[in-house]
């Protein structure tokens, strides 16, 4: 079999799969289109929500507890540099020193060139936003906060604080209108990087990080 062969019938085995039917679940029962809400609990739905779309929440009581999760997860996966943004949140934080006393190098979002944004192991950032009902990061870009600090490295670790979490999709549009100007620039993040393209698999860290952790804090920092 020649090469070309080879390849062509890896493409004809992945058509084959991408068109047989999937065993998944089936979807929840919805009250109707529109607003849903999210439930009782806004903070255990958005951790679910979450989980489901291949992230991961931790939810922290304080600031130390916050920092404390965000250093265990860098040094499990061998960080070495960590770009920052320079979100208010972050920076009550204090977690540039935090790392810097770990041993973590740190490039605050702005300073160098692009190079050093696609060698950074991690990218740490804040919030606009949470949509509890889907799981959802709501980031707004901002000289202080880039899309570059959330797309670019293969480790991606949001801060938001429980003020930030909404319950439905329709609450993140309520803020804007109807006088409100919307920003110039909002992304939607809903789990980590996934694209179908490659002989219709689902493959996870392609186009953006591979792996997504938002901390949570039920207590807002001083």
């Amino acid at each position: 079999m020649t090469t070309r062969e080879a390849i062509l019938q890896q493409v004809r085995a992945g058509v084959a799969e991408g068109n047989r039917l999937a065993d998944i679940p089936a979807l929840p029962e919805r009250e109707g289109v529109g607003y849903q809400g999210a439930g009782d609990d806004a903070v255990r739905r958005f951790c679910d929500e979450l989980k489901a779309a291949g992230g991961q929440a931790h939810v922290a009581a304080d600031a130390d507890s916050a920092c404390r999760i965000a250093l265990d997860l860098l040094r499990s996966h061998g960080v070495r540099k960590a770009v920052l943004s320079r979100c208010e949140l972050v920076e009550r934080l204090d977690l540039a020193q935090r790392l810097r006393e770990a041993d973590i190098g740190v490039q605050k979002a702005g300073d160098g060139d692009r190079d050093n944004l696609f060698a950074a192991d991690a990218g740490i950032s804040g919030v606009y936003r949470l949509i509890a009902e889907t799981g959802t990061m709501v980031m707004m870009t901002s000289p202080e906060q880039p899309r570059s600090v959330s797309l670019l490295p293969p480790l991606h670790i949001a801060f938001a604080d429980s003020s930030q979490l909404l319950p439905d999709l329709f609450d993140l549009f309520d803020l804007f209108s109807p006088t409100a100007d919307a920003p110039a620039c909002l992304t939607l993040i809903t789990g980590p990087s996934k694209t179908g393209d490659i002989e219709l698999r689902l493959v996870t860290g392609v186009h953006g990080p591979g792996e997504i952790h938002v901390i949570l804090l039920t207590q807002e920092c001083p």
